[in-house]
């Protein structure tokens, strides 16, 4: 019997995680990270104040767990894919792919794409959270940099840098651009255009064609 007890235990702990994390999502999405409570997330899963906190120390917390959730779902997706780190971003193709890929994730789970922002950017700046988030999620691009300058390819700033840019433009217009149906950009469309926006600030501007007398 112990151990049976002990095992519905766990049952119902998992549950309560669970229904914790889906409320959170869900207001997430429709109040953003910054207006939603926690007296909010324990109401909509059905959940008491005190059951939030044995299993979350607080807020930022819960949303770490949902970004570990998201970086799992995208790993179980990578499995058996292999990514080089010599990549050209200076060829479209190969930048539109991390851009889609990049893109596609942020949609794909957008509530917690933009609760993420939401926290980073409400932190102090002097902390430095925002470098730091920002860093560490544009490593593979960082990468992708690096292997351009050990080629001998100029970039316009040092490589962490510049993955730091491409990540805060990525990351604030995912913030930015309403999600259709009833309004905003077709994702196609987007990944195309920042494509070719990042393109010539990576590979240069393009030549112009000369013009005759």
């Amino acid at each position: 019997m112990p151990q049976a007890s002990t095992a519905s235990r766990k049952v119902r702990a998992a549950q309560t995680r669970a229904a914790l994390l889906d409320a959170a999502r869900e207001l997430f999405s429709d109040r953003g990270y910054l207006n939603t409570k926690i007296t909010d997330i324990t109401a909509a899963a059905g959940r008491s104040t005190g059951s939030f906190y044995e299993h979350f120390a607080g807020k930022d917390e819960l949303l770490q767990a949902l970004l570990a959730e998201m970086e799992g779902a995208i790993d179980e997706r990578m499995v058996g894919l292999e990514h080089p780190r010599d990549h050209d971003l200076t060829d479209r193709d190969q930048l539109r792919d991390h851009v889609g890929v990049a893109w596609t994730v942020m949609r794909q789970n957008r509530p917690v794409a933009l609760a993420l922002f939401q926290a980073m950017v409400a932190d102090d700046p002097g902390t430095g959270r925002a470098w730091r988030d920002l860093s560490e999620q544009t490593g593979t691009i960082r990468e992708h940099l690096e292997y351009l300058v050990e080629r001998g390819h100029r970039l316009p700033g040092d490589p962490e840098f510049v993955a730091v840019a491409m990540g805060a433009m990525l990351v604030t217009l995912n913030y930015a651009v309403i999600t259709p149906p009833g309004g905003g950009e077709d994702d196609q469309h987007v990944v195309d255009a920042l494509t070719d926006l990042l393109l010539h600030g990576l590979a240069g501007p393009a030549s112009l064609p000369v013009e005759g007398p």
